[in-house]
């Protein structure tokens, strides 16, 4: 029998690696026969990177950055096995993943090292991008990754406008004069699964600033802010970033990447499954196991569990999903391509303790279904 694992990670607990391996783990202990191939993924969040290098035996390569509150971070970027795509995460080095819950607020934090991150790669020789967009700590429009790059954005009296979402209502004129001309030589996908717009009641501010810090009073501000950022782009060149779907990703970085950098906007899990040859991973698989930490409403809009099984339901081949929280329906997840869901949760309990015990539930309940399906002799 063979079996292929491809799941998202369970989000504050276990990377998909880590899910790869326990589910790996649970079906030998009731059948080392059974052939397995693993496939971490993810759909443009957290882990992107890390998911693409591994599935194609790519790497990783350090430098020194800046957070999202400029301080001198390390962080990475991923060269694909192909040896000429770069994968950057924008949660690696302006993600809410660098900043205790204290320390956020997208008055202030910065998209600089990503940025700094794409300026790396096109030193060292790459020019083909895959940016996932997830996980951002920033609300500044992408303009801290135009800086890093070499674009100037003054202020009326011709300083340097400061880093950060609050500044960008001081925003007078952007100079383009040493933007990095190697960014015309490139090509840059995105992967995301959002699709707001830049301002409004959908726009990055409203939707996504709470979570990054953003208090009731900073909502208005921001959004304001990015209208006016927006508006300076206008007066530039004549584009409006208002429409751009998904230019409300990462507050606001979807816009900046498709205006300025000829970006093509990508569902994350599709382009994921493109990079790592998913169809050519299906041959010969007599089932597909995959996974995230939730399976509700979110996962029909682009989730890697709905990828999967929209994938696995062409070929009918049976794919089991196992999360810590389904709120699907039988009917719901036929229709997406999931033969059958499992949640992992044993008992009632709080978050933090089905945090806590992710990996021992998620073992157990493997077991307990494939001691059903694979009978032992």
């Amino acid at each position: 029998m063979n079996i292929l694992i491809a799941p998202d990670s369970f989000k504050g607990s276990l990377d998909a690696n880590q899910v790869c391996q326990t589910i790996k783990e649970a079906i030998h202990s009731i059948d080392s026969s059974i052939n397995i191939k693993m496939v971490p993924l993810a759909d443009g969040g957290e882990g992107t990177t890390e998911n693409m290098v591994r599935a194609t035996d790519g790497k990783r390569i350090k430098i020194k950055v800046h957070d999202p509150l400029n301080r001198e971070i390390e962080a990475f970027y991923g060269v694909l096995g192909d040896g000429e795509t770069v994968v950057i995460d924008v949660a690696q080095a302006s993600g809410l993943l660098r900043l205790d819950e204290k320390e956020r607020n997208p008055l202030i934090t910065t998209s600089y090292g990503t940025g700094e991150l794409i300026k790396a790669a096109l030193d060292h020789g790459y020019r083909r991008f895959i940016i996932g967009l997830g996980g951002s700590a920033t609300n500044d429009a992408g303009a801290g990754i135009l800086q890093a790059l070499g674009a100037r954005l003054l202020q009326n009296n011709g300083e340097e406008l400061p880093l950060g979402g609050g500044a960008l209502s001081a925003l007078s004129y952007i100079d383009l004069s040493h933007f990095d001309k190697r960014i015309n030589e490139s090509s840059f996908l995105v992967a995301s699964d959002v699709t707001n717009v830049l301002c409004g009641k959908n726009g990055a501010s409203v939707v996504f600033g709470p979570q990054k810090g953003a208090t009731d009073e900073m909502v208005p501000l921001l959004d304001q802010n990015l209208a006016h950022f927006a508006s300076v782009v206008k007066t530039l060149n004549g584009s409006s970033l208002f429409s751009i779907k998904g230019g409300g990703a990462a507050g606001g970085i979807g816009a900046t990447l498709v205006h300025f950098f000829q970006a093509k906007m990508r569902s994350g899990i599709d382009l994921m499954m493109e990079e790592v040859h998913f169809r050519s991973l299906l041959q010969n698989v007599d089932l597909v196991v995959t996974g995230e930490g939730k399976l509700d409403s979110q996962t029909l809009s682009g989730k890697v569990i709905k990828g999967v099984g929209e994938e696995t339901k062409r070929l009918a081949i049976p794919t089991i999903a196992f999360c810590g929280q389904l709120d699907l329906s039988p009917k719901t997840l036929e229709k997406i391509g999931i033969t059958a869901a499992f949640s992992i949760v044993q008992t009632t309990c709080s978050i933090d303790e089905a945090l806590e015990n992710s990996e021992k539930w998620l073992r157990m309940t493997v077991m307990n279904v494939f001691s059903v399906l694979l009978p032992k002799s």
